[in-house]
C-alpha cells in the first residue's frame, strides 16, 4: 500500500514527510538541465553544486521563486524525481499534502496539485505554510487562543494569527531569504565594484549577516571578481556592514509583523504578550532577527525548536491524522 506523504515544496529547499517514517528527505529545490536536450541530469545537493559552476549549455534552475512555480514543466519533473527517491512508482500512487504560501493565487494552486498528480500522486491536498508550522511548533491551535506564526521562507515572509483552527489575521509579503542574498550582492557590488555569485552570498549571510547587534560579531574575507580588471579579489567585511546591506529586506518583515498585529482583534492581541510570537523557517535563523521583532513589537520572540522543519511536520501530522485534520486543507 502507498504511503501518504507529505511534501514542503519550498523556494530554497524541499522536505518530503512518509506516514509512519518521518522526514525522508531534505533536498534544496534545484535542478540541473541540459539545455540542449532538456535531459534532467541532476536533482538536489547535486545540482546545488552546480549552480554558477557548469559550461552554458548546462543550467541549474530553481522551479520555484516567491514561493510559485516559475516553470510548470521543470516543477512536475522535480516532483515527480521526488516521488521517485521516497519509492514511489506506478503500482503505489500516494495521497500527497503539500504546503503553499497562504498568498498563492488560485490559478498557482491548480499548477501545484496538477504537477503533483501528473507527477503520480493519486490526490494532492494544499496546506497553508503557517498552519502547518504552527501544527508543526506544537501550539495550542484548536483552542480560543491567540497564536501567532512567523514563517520567513526562502521566496515568501508569512505571518498568521491562528486561533480556533483557523486564520483570523494573515499578513504575507513576496520577500525571503533569497532577497536578502541578492541584496549582499549588490551592496559588495556597489561598494567594492566585486561581483559574488548566489551561493557565496548565502555564506555571507549565515557567517556575519544579522538584523540586530549580538555578542561576539566577525568579519569576513570574500573572495570575488573585480568588475574593473576581471582578476579575481578578496575583500574583507564586517558584520555592521551587512546589517546596513540587508536592513531595508529585514524591515520590510519586520513590517509585515506590525500590519498583522494591527489587524488582530484586541482579546488576541492581549494573549500574544503571553503566549510569545513563534519564529519559523530557514530565514527565521538569521542572527538577531528575533531581537529585532522583540525591540520593535515589543513583545517576546521565540524561535522554534526545528525552524526548516516544521513545516513539513505539521503536514504530516495532518497526514497520520488525515480524517480528523482535514478541514486544515485549502479549498
Amino acid at each position: 500500500m502507498a504511503r501518504d506523504l507529505a511534501i514542503d515544496l519550498g523556494t530554497a529547499n524541499t522536505l518530503v514527510y512518509a506516514r509512519g517514517d518521518g522526514i525522508v528527505l531534505n533536498e534544496p529545490s534545484v535542478i540541473a538541465l541540459n539545455s540542449r536536450t532538456q535531459d534532467v541530469l541532476a536533482m538536489g545537493h547535486e545540482a546545488w553544486q552546480m549552480i554558477g559552476r557548469t559550461p552554458s549549455y548546462i543550467v541549474a534552475v530553481r522551479p520555484l521563486r516567491k514561493g510559485a512555480i516559475t516553470d510548470f514543466e521543470i516543477t512536475q519533473e522535480m516532483i515527480r524525481l521526488l516521488l521517485k527517491r521516497v519509492g514511489v512508482n506506478r503500482f503505489n500512487r500516494p495521497r500527497v499534502v503539500i504546503c503553499v504560501p497562504s498568498a498563492i493565487t488560485a490559478v498557482e494552486k491548480r499548477a501545484v496539485t496538477e504537477a503533483a498528480r501528473r507527477a503520480g500522486a493519486a490526490d494532492a491536498q494544499l496546506i497553508e505554510q503557517p498552519m502547518a508550522a504552527a501544527i508543526g511548533a506544537g501550539l495550542p491551535i484548536a483552542e480560543p487562543l491567540g497564536n501567532m506564526v512567523v514563517d520567513i521562507g526562502g521566496g515568501t515572509s508569512e505571518v498568521a494569527l491562528i486561533s480556533l483552527g483557523g486564520v483570523v489575521a494573515l499578513e504575507a509579503v513576496r520577500i525571503g531569504s533569497f532577497d536578502i542574498d541578492a541584496s549582499i550582492q549588490t551592496y559588495i557590488r556597489r561598494e567594492y565594484g566585486i561581483a559574488i555569485g548566489e551561493r557565496t552570498a548565502e555564506e555571507i549571510k549565515v557567517t556575519i549577516g544579522s538584523a540586530w547587534p549580538t555578542e561576539h560579531e566577525y568579519a569576513a574575507e570574500v573572495r570575488g571578481r573585480e568588475l574593473m580588471s576581471g582578476l579575481p579579489k578578496t575583500v574583507v567585511l564586517s558584520a555592521e556592514e551587512m546589517r546596513e546591506a540587508i536592513d531595508e529586506q529585514v524591515s520590510v518583515m519586520v513590517d509585515a509583523v506590525i500590519a498583522c498585529l494591527g489587524q488582530a482583534p484586541p482579546e488576541l492581541a492581549q494573549d500574544l504578550i503571553a503566549q510569545g510570537i513563534h519564529l519559523v523557517g530557514g530565514g527565521g535563523m538569521l542572527r538577531g532577527l528575533d531581537l529585532r521583532l522583540e525591540t520593535e513589537t515589543e513583545i517576546p520572540v521565540h524561535l522554534v525548536d526545528a525552524p526548516l522543519e516544521c513545516v513539513v511536520l505539521g503536514a504530516g501530522h495532518c497526514i497520520e491524522h488525515y480524517e480528523r485534520l482535514k478541514d486544515m486543507f485549502m479549498a
